[in-house]
């Protein structure tokens, strides 16, 4: 069994939603909490609440800034050009609320779409009251390594913000080391990456299924003007990581850089399994009012342990080689890592009698072979196909017998058990002992015998 998180993005992604729909997955908050109420910035509170999105019961993560740090990030008649009202019904429950302390430091964004740039871009300062905040990488890295939260949830954060750098590097046509955040190096941006990070880290999944990112249509606007929908730095966020993209008839924003760099950083695959259980679901609740409730679903879900794998197969027809040299060939490919080869006689055109290669291999090491068999053989041609396997889960015990130590190898599947034998264990007792093959073999079967009525092979 292992536990999988699956990220249902269908209204979008952003980072404060994916903080939201996490910690409604988490059953102690407590390590979340104590990381925002000591992070090493300030000028900001947060709640974590409970809200009706759309009739839905969820999570809302907010990040309040005080006057000398606010920006626009959450601001729709900046974004859209005109009044507009959050999706949030009423909250029930108030999880957490930590104020900090003013500081000097300021920021000041238009949006959390598209707004970060590269450094040269200063003129933008001369049209706010405001001073803005530009933090690059060399700033950020040093605030999550003050952090008090583990290793590997600093290591997530900084992953995030290297996606983003790399993202906008490429828009703006700078080297990564160049890009000065604007809006991600805002508090309220760190706040969330760093708390998705703490997040995702208290989970312990196995693995990251997201299939596709939905996204609306139309443009935003953001501190470079108005820009089409997807803004580019999610553009590149998705060709860079290949995740998969499906667009909507939505009017608006549904995938932000910093969602859009959390799953890329996150995801390990793209396809749900055929079937599972629901552990639990964590729905974190947008603040953008589009015509799609703006939510995020996050399900910890449970896979049962699959005995079907695939493999390939790889086959050649061989009329002109000696016995030696194919026996040579087997050998080099059994080293070479081929799961079984063996050879079929044949007849072949011009009613030529030959020999018929068969080789099973993962995909992984097909090119290695298909090189060896090339090399060694005289066949000019090689047919390979993918094909699905179903095996035994297999493991191996040691027991008892009158010349030693001796391994054996135990299958298993559906509550059915069959132990063997292993063959080289047993001839490396004949060596030690000087005993006949059939006798070692057989007083490893009497050892297993007698042992398994005792569930020997059970621990």
């Amino acid at each position: 069994m292992g536990q999988k998180l699956y990220l249902e993005c269908y209204s979008g992604i952003s980072g404060d939603m994916t903080v939201a729909a996490l910690s409604g997955l988490m059953k102690d908050r407590t390590p979340l909490f104590c990381v925002l109420d000591h992070m090493p910035v300030e000028g900001f509170s947060y709640e974590l609440k409970q809200v009706k999105k759309s009739g839905i019961d969820a999570w809302d993560f907010l990040v309040k800034l005080d006057a000398e740090h606010e920006n626009h990030d959450h601001d729709m008649e900046y974004l859209h050009g005109h009044s507009h009202t959050h999706d949030h019904d009423h909250h029930h429950g108030h999880e957490h609320h930590q104020d900090h302390a003013e500081t000097a430091e300021h920021h000041h964004d238009p949006v959390q779409a598209e707004a970060m740039h590269a450094q040269e871009e200063t003129g933008h300062e001369e049209h706010h009251h405001h001073h803005h905040e530009h933090r690059g990488l060399g700033d950020i890295f040093p605030i999550i390594d003050r952090c008090d939260m583990t290793d590997t949830a600093k290591e997530l954060a900084k992953d995030i913000f290297r996606i983003l750098a790399k993202a906008e590097a490429k828009a703006h046509n700078v080297p990564e080391d160049q890009v000065h955040f604007h809006e991600v190096g805002a508090v309220d941006s760190i706040v969330d990456i760093v708390a998705a990070a703490v997040c995702m880290d208290s989970l312990q999944v196995d693995g990251v299924i997201v299939p596709f990112l939905c996204e609306g249509k139309g443009t935003v606007r953001c501190q470079h003007g108005i820009l089409p929908v997807p803004v580019p730095a999610v553009t590149n966020i998705i060709q860079d990581s290949g995740l998969k993209l499906r667009m909507t008839q939505v009017e608006g924003e549904l995938v932000t850089p910093t969602g859009a760099a959390f799953a890329a950083a996150v995801r390990t695959e793209e396809t749900l399994p055929e079937t599972f259980r629901i552990l639990n679901v964590g729905i974190g609740a947008g603040k953008r009012k589009y015509e799609c409730p703006g939510i995020l679903r996050a399900m910890l879900i449970e896979t049962e342990e699959k005995q079907e794998d695939k493999i390939c197969k790889l086959e050649a027809n061989i009329d002109d080689s000696t016995g030696e040299q194919l026996g040579y060939v087997l050998g080099a490919l059994m080293e070479a890592g081929a799961r079984d080869v063996h050879y079929t006689p044949v007849y072949m055109k011009k009613n030529r009698p030959g020999w018929q290669l068969n080789v099973i291999c993962m995909e992984e090491d097909r090119e290695k072979l298909e090189n060896i068999i090339f090399r060694e053989t005289t066949t000019i041609g090689i047919r390979r196909q993918k094909m699905d396997r179903t095996v035994l889960r297999r493991s191996k015990k040691t027991v008892q017998t009158p010349y030693g130590e001796a391994e054996v190898k135990i299958c298993e599947k559906d509550g059915m058990k069959k132990v063997y034998p292993e063959y080289e264990s047993v001839v490396r007792l004949c060596k030690e002992s000087g005993a006949a093959f059939q006798d070692v073999f057989e007083s490893v079967k009497l050892a297993i015998r007698k042992i398994k009525n005792r569930d020997i092979l059970d621990r």
